[in-house]
């Protein structure tokens, strides 16, 4: 394994389970320091133990690793100190202000001025003028970044965000994210678990994991042309029987309504065409190539994915 400075994270083989359940399967992967690396699959999959084996908040059945320099099994305690986690749950003292929240995590991380720490992350934020406002009544939005400011106060060199942004507004995302890739330039190492795909296309890697299963990992770019997918838009009209019609054909690993038009997508390029061909001629359809969305990957690696909590 790379002990190199530039690698915050370096595992091999990594599988947990619980209650006979593999959770985690085989992993290895790397992160780079002051990366952000997201992490994306279907519910249950195994996304947050994963994350959370890979900066030592659980310890592998089997495997072996660093994180941040220290042996994910024998230095787990040296790890939780250099990691902020911000759960999708709001955990903050609802009946205490934005100021009261900081100070008191400022005081029971043990900085010397919490009164201080708590004033330059509150203009960090753009909290200013919102100091004495109960935390219960932001919006979810500035609750969110009340949240991620608690959990950056002890300067961290870890960030693990869980499903962070889940009912949150897009200009409250988008504030978000540049709040993120802002600490990212400053060093900070971010693990994430998002659905979104515009917020997975803002991380500089990505993983998918299914089922404890990691299908496939890289930076958007290479994730898209390692799926190996020709994608078809269809537009036009009856494209509900047109995807009855297809589902299922030879070559056609996805159909998949976008708006007002339809993708189809396979990795069999031969099949894929035999199969569509029927339908390229109607004039009530139009067909135009083009190149696949990281949504069409995830929809097909999620309808291949075995769900290994079924029975």
């Amino acid at each position: 394994m790379n002990g190199g400075n530039d690698i915050a994270i370096d595992v091999k083989g990594l599988t947990k389970s619980f209650g006979g359940r593999e959770v985690v399967h085989d992993l290895s992967m790397q992160v780079k320091r002051g990366s952000i690396y997201g992490f994306l699959g279907p519910n249950g999959s195994g996304k947050t133990t994963t994350i959370r084996i890979l900066c030592g908040l659980l310890t592998p059945d089997s495997g072996e690793g660093t994180c941040l320099g220290y042996d994910i099994l024998k230095d787990a305690d040296k790890i939780k100190r250099q990691v902020g986690y911000m759960t999708q749950r709001f955990s903050l003292y609802q009946d205490l202000s934005v100021r009261e929240n900081l100070e008191f995590l400022a005081r029971l991380y043990g900085l010397t001025d919490a009164r201080g720490a708590a004033r330059d992350m509150i203009k960090r934020l753009g909290l200013s003028g919102r100091e004495e406002q109960l935390a219960g009544e932001l919006s979810g939005g500035w609750k969110q970044r009340l949240a991620l400011g608690a959990c950056t106060l002890p300067s961290p060199k870890l960030l693990l965000l869980d499903e962070p942004t889940a009912g949150v507004d897009p200009k409250a995302r988008r504030d978000f994210w540049n709040e993120i890739h802002g600490l990212a330039a400053e060093g900070l190492t971010v693990l994430v678990s998002t659905h979104y795909m515009d917020e997975a296309e803002r991380c500089h890697e990505i993983a998918y994991i299914a089922y404890g299963h990691l299908l496939t990992h890289g930076t958007v770019e290479e994730v898209i042309a390692g799926s190996a997918l020709t994608t078809y838009t269809v537009t036009g009209e009856d494209l509900n029987d047109l995807t009855a019609a297809l589902t299922g054909k030879p070559g056609i690993d996805m159909v998949a309504p976008f708006g007002t038009s339809l993708h189809v997508s396979g990795r069999d390029v031969a099949a894929l065409e035999a199969s569509i061909a029927p339908w390229r001629d109607k004039s009530s359809l139009h067909w135009h190539k083009s190149a696949p969305s990281l949504e069409d990957v995830f929809i097909e690696l999620m309808s291949r994915s075995k769900d290994n909590f079924q029975g």
